[in-house]
């Protein structure tokens, strides 16, 4: 007798899960979140709030599904990635496209109609950038992709911003601005480490194409970019002293991280900075956001 077909939908559900990304979907929400909360002195509406976390968060899930369909024979070569659901075969190509175009519509509904227009738009932008032009096209056009495509992933928390306010303000600029500086220390952390496989997938990382020493000052140039950058919100008066402090210590981590990198660059020591790169965004925005309520309840 075969499956009954909510058996079989059973037994895959955690496989379109994992399609989606969740650990790196929720950091990516977490973000947009403080977007939203930094938008306004006073409390968030919830009706925003929730609506505008659910239609970022399944239109980022749609371009994770999308990067998976991209990379499936990538992923099936690096130790990494070939567990996942469409190398194992657990998940067939068609069904994935069909969650993503499910997903990304969903998005776009909740998005215009229970948040604002701009945010739908601006989200959709975001979508295609990943889920096409970088995936598709330039994460195998240049060593260079992780910048360039740095755009949309740092789009969260100016959607989250735009979500609350319906405009583009200076504050959402420069929370795109420290997520965009951030992207290449990030990922090119990881690059060094798994260096081999992406050079095995043909994927032109920068340690693959200008070498790990190249990588790793380039690692450093753009900590110290991020450092100056995250000073920003401070210097125009967005932030107080608690966020200034905050920023020059865990940006201080993030460099020395950096440059034990550069002076050692082991797989040890590259996993550990890819570590820290993450700690580093999460305690930002988070300092962000505690400073922002302390500022109003002072």
């Amino acid at each position: 007798m075969s499956e009954l077909p909510v058996s079989t939908w059973a037994r895959t559900l955690p496989a379109y899960v994992e399609l989606c990304k969740p650990r790196i979907v929720a950091m990516l929400v977490f973000t947009a979140i403080i977007g939203m909360l930094l938008a306004s002195p006073d409390l968030v509406p919830m009706s925003t709030l929730f609506w505008g976390s659910a239609g970022i968060w399944l239109a980022a899930a749609s371009a994770a599904v999308i990067n998976h369909i991209v990379d499936e024979k990538a992923d099936a070569v690096m130790a990494r990635t070939r567990k996942r659901p469409l190398p194992r075969g657990v998940v067939r190509k068609e069904y994935a496209l069909g969650f993503a175009l499910v997903l990304s519509a969903s998005s776009m509904i909740i998005l215009t109609v229970f948040v604002n227009t701009l945010t739908a738009v601006l989200t959709l932008f975001s979508l295609i950038g990943y889920g096409f032009i970088y995936s598709m096209y330039l994460k195998r056009a240049t060593p260079q992709n992780i910048v360039i495509g740095g755009v949309a992933g740092a789009a969260p928390p100016l959607l989250g911003w735009t979500a609350v306010t319906g405009t583009v303000d200076p504050g959402a600029l420069l929370l795109f601005l420290i997520i965009f500086a951030w992207t290449p220390p990030h990922f090119w952390a990881l690059a060094v480490h798994r260096r081999e496989e992406y050079a095995a997938a043909g994927i032109p990382m920068l340690p693959v194409t200008h070498g790990v020493r190249f990588t790793c000052r380039y690692i450093v140039l753009y900590t110290v970019v991020l450092i100056l950058i995250s000073l920003l919100p401070y210097a125009i008066g967005m932030n107080g002293v608690l966020y200034l402090i905050g920023a020059l210590l865990l940006g201080g981590g993030f460099l020395y991280h950096a440059l034990g990198l550069l002076l050692n660059p082991s797989d040890g020591r590259a996993v550990r900075t890819f570590a820290y790169s993450i700690f580093y965004l999460m305690a930002l925005f988070s300092g962000l956001l505690a400073d922002h309520y302390l500022h109003y309840m002072i």
